[in-house]
């Protein structure tokens, strides 16, 4: 059977709220039902999908009786990014100066995809992908 889509992305969070808040506020997904794990963590919806599983970096013993024991390496190592096809992109580098969120600016050459990578509150580079005639502004 053909693999058909990708699911979702499990980050392990040094903080919970704020790695929260950062998919929230500044990307605008929203915290969603979670099955009744014994252990701490969030679901975050892009519409009606989890798309982004957060749980605690430092596990207790029923997270890592379910999940297994991990650690998060000092960077991102074979994972470069994750990537979300976005609109707004005025509205999100006016929210990311706003936030104090650095973000690197690039167009894809002769597709004219403009994107926007910015890193989450755990190092992981989060990728916003928006249409050409939206980065034509800003030399897209």
């Amino acid at each position: 059977m053909p693999l058909e889509n990708l699911n979702h992305f499990l980050v392990l969070a040094d903080d919970l709220e704020v790695t929260r808040d950062f998919y929230v506020e500044v990307l605008g997904l929203r915290v969603g039902d979670r099955p009744p794990f014994q252990f701490p963590g969030y679901w975050i919806y892009l519409g009606d999908r989890a798309v982004v599983h957060l749980a605690k970096l430092n596990a207790d013993q029923s997270q890592k009786d379910y999940l297994g024991a991990h650690q998060r390496a000092a960077d991102t190592g074979a994972i470069d990014h994750v990537a979300f096809e976005a609109t707004g992109l005025k509205e999100m580098i006016a929210k990311l100066a706003a936030c104090d969120i650095p973000a690197r600016h690039r167009r894809v050459p002769d597709v004219g995809l403009y994107q926007l990578f910015i890193q989450d509150p755990n190092g992981v580079t989060v990728e916003l992908n928006y249409p050409a005639s939206e980065g034509a502004e800003f030399g897209g």
